[in-house]
């Protein structure tokens, strides 16, 4: 695992060493074992790398690289788990470079640029990565990312000059870098706690989405200005077609598809030159990657878990259990509160880009735990979306059932009664009736109550997934002066055609939630930590695989994830799985009352929220008095507007250190 960085500046090279050097140091925690700049003199253009050694750690795997034939130079960042196919592919061809100089994954890969171009090439991997490659000869350079988004690349025109990196701080290290903050981004955090795909922090620059690339005719200006991505690969084929042609087989072959793909997808992912362990958290889905790694080592699997005091949100003793029973070399560690909150000061510049996610905390906390033993560690990410794991996609489709029945005018005048008493009258209220409401009303609240409020005035099913997973409603009334941008569930071209509700569900938030969130979180807390993560689950066959799978084999009787927990039923007692579902969650609420209520009311204060001038303080106020007051449980809400603020210090601080 890597960190790229480039700038094209067509005003002449002078400066682009440093520049280029100056931007791959600022990302040097992405690859601690090496770096590398080479300049394109005659065009202007500067690429630049960090290097994690993984695969092949000799020099020979050292970027940026140049092809055999001298064409292409390269830097890339990520893993191609079929290169060694890839290679016999070449070489049965007779299209493989006359000797290879070592067995990286990173020469395998630009050699079949140079043998088969872009798209093909893109199109025949297996892996996770970003990837920028300069063609010497037509003055193009391509930049592409991954199928489903595990590796990160921005991209754009600033000051004049094309840069791209792996992240935004390497931005902050060019020389002359325009840091103009875009409203309508933070109008976007405001509501998904990130900042999606192609949109970013900075007016101007873009994330590249998933499954794209884009070719910029660095020799033709105005043409690679107007540059477009393509698409490669796109998850709403892999759902129609795997609608179209659904798996024919017996419930039991279903299971061994499954079983077998899924050993396939963790044998290529521990291929590794470097020691390899896995997260373990006790859950179905790293559960079943570690039993898998497990079943296919001669050793003691490396697995890593940490740990809170807490019982609502400890899972330590699950994977302790698990760990025994698969006889694997078992690190845990528990974390105290502190440990926690100290992480929340790393925050901003961990994530360089406003994200309001708290489990990123905890995140950090097990690839730091990790790093200390191993440098690549496998996850459990992507069976949720890929089989229908989390409550949303159980209990939505009957909630919006029962609502769209109902007449408009109806759900408009429910929405205002219920949202009328606070959270904590209602609480109040319903506390003595608990013990006398039938099975499945016991566990109303007066946050879900509030939740039911605001979606009831949806508009349809879309809309109402939409208001389920938003957590400021309409952003762009705190936000002063923005206009909160279109994304993909707010455009129904873009949706693939699904056969229920739930898929329809489970497709978008393997695009937004998934992409935008999870793996955001993922790649920037193991990389602060020199950690390179895979993720079995999201192999792209694995994936068409899933899509060929009909919906009641993923979400059967209420739960969800049934056919991976026949899987992993061959590997795992099913008695240790027996527990209900746990996210990977931190107390936010209480800290925001209690430890970090002294950091967040600075943050939040009205003269504070004034003088900067993006939101609108009487309604932050208002969300913050609700919360501290234990009226309403803001905390999902105000972590947004918190991360952005202190995002916003860390900016100010780094611009005033920059300062001549």
């Amino acid at each position: 695992m890597c960190g790229i960085v480039g700038v094209f500046s067509p005003h002449g090279s002078t400066g682009l060493q440093q520049a280029a050097a100056s931007m791959a140091h600022a990302i040097a925690h992405r690859g601690p074992d090496g770096a590398g700049v080479w300049v394109e003199q005659r065009v202007g253009l500067a690429l630049g790398h960090r290097r994690l050694s993984v695969i092949d750690p000799s020099p020979a795997g050292e970027q940026p690289m140049h092809s055999a034939c001298g064409r292409y130079v390269m830097v890339f960042n990520g893993e191609i788990y079929n290169h060694e196919l890839l290679r016999l592919e070449l070489e049965k061809a007779q299209q493989a470079p006359a000797f290879w100089r070592g067995h990286s994954d990173t020469e395998t890969l630009l050699a079949c640029f140079a043998a088969w171009g872009v798209e093909r090439t893109l199109q025949a991997t297996v892996g996770m990565f970003a990837v920028a490659l300069w063609d010497r000869l037509s003055c193009c350079l391509t930049l592409a990312r991954d199928r489903m988004g595990e590796k990160p690349i921005y991209w754009g025109w600033n000051g004049g000059r094309l840069l791209f990196a792996s992240e935004l701080k390497a931005f902050k290290a060019c020389p002359g870098f325009v840091a103009d903050i875009d409203r309508d981004a933070i109008a976007l955090l405001l509501r998904h706690a990130c900042i999606p795909a192609p949109y970013c922090i900075y007016a101007g620059l873009h994330k590249l989405c998933p499954g794209m690339y884009v070719s910029l005719p660095l020799g033709r200006q105005d043409a690679a200005r107007a540059a477009q991505p393509v698409s490669y690969w796109r998850l709403n084929d892999a759902v129609q077609s795997g609608l179209a042609s659904p798996f024919s087989g017996t419930v039991d072959e279903a299971i061994s598809a499954l079983d077998r793909q899924l050993a396939a997808s963790v044998r290529a992912q521990m291929l590794s030159d470097v020691p390899l362990g896995a997260f373990l958290s006790g859950g179905v889905d790293s559960t079943l990657i570690v039993a898998l790694m497990q079943n296919q080592s001669s050793e003691p699997v490396r697995t890593f878990t940490i740990g809170f005091d807490d019982q609502h949100y400890d899972e330590a003793s699950h994977a302790r259990a698990i760990a025994a029973h698969l006889g694997t070399q078992h690190t845990e560690l528990y974390i105290e509160p502190q440990d926690m909150l100290t992480v929340v000061g790393l925050l901003p510049t961990l994530y360089d880009e406003p994200f309001a996610d708290s489990s990123q905390i905890p995140t950090y906390l097990v690839s730091r735990l990790a790093r200390q033993h191993v440098t690549v560690a496998l996850s459990g990410d992507g069976g949720d979306e890929l089989f229908g794991g989390y409550n949303t996609y159980h209990f939505a489709p009957s909630i919006w059932q029962r609502i769209d029945g109902l007449p408009s005018s109806l759900r408009n005048a429910l929405a205002a009664g219920l949202s009328k008493p606070s959270v904590t009258a209602w609480n109040r209220a319903l506390l003595p009736l608990q013990r006398c409401l039938p099975s499945g009303l016991n566990a109303l609240s007066g946050e879900r109550l509030h939740k039911l409020a605001s979606l009831l005035p949806a508009r349809s099913r879309e809309d109402f997934y939409l208001r389920l997973s938003s957590h400021w409603s309409r952003p762009e009334s705190i936000v002063l002066g923005a206009q909160e941008p279109s994304t993909l569930l707010g455009l129904p071209q873009a949706w693939p055609e699904s056969d229920h509700f739930e898929h329809w569900m489970m497709a978008m938030g393997a695009q937004t939630y998934m992409a935008d969130d999870i793996l955001v979180k993922v790649d920037r807390a193991s990389m602060a930590n020199s950690l390179e993560v895979r993720s079995p689950m999201l192999d792209h066959r694995l994936v068409e695989l899933a899509w060929r799978m009909p919906l009641d084999l993923k979400i059967r009787n209420g739960t969800g994830k049934w056919l991976l927990r026949q899987v992993l039923n061959r590997y795992i007692p099913q008695s240790l799985m027996e527990r209900p579902k746990m996210g990977f969650c931190v107390p936010l609420a209480a800290w925001l009352r209690g430890p970090l209520r002294d950091w967040s009311e600075a943050l939040l204060s009205t003269s504070r929220l004034r003088n900067d001038g993006y939101f609108d303080d009487q309604r932050v106020r208002a969300a913050w008095t609700a919360h501290t007051d234990n009226l309403n449980d803001c905390s999902s809400k105000l972590w947004c507007v918190l991360m952005f603020q202190a995002w916003l210090d860390e900016e100010r601080s780094v611009a005033l250190a920059l300062a001549p």
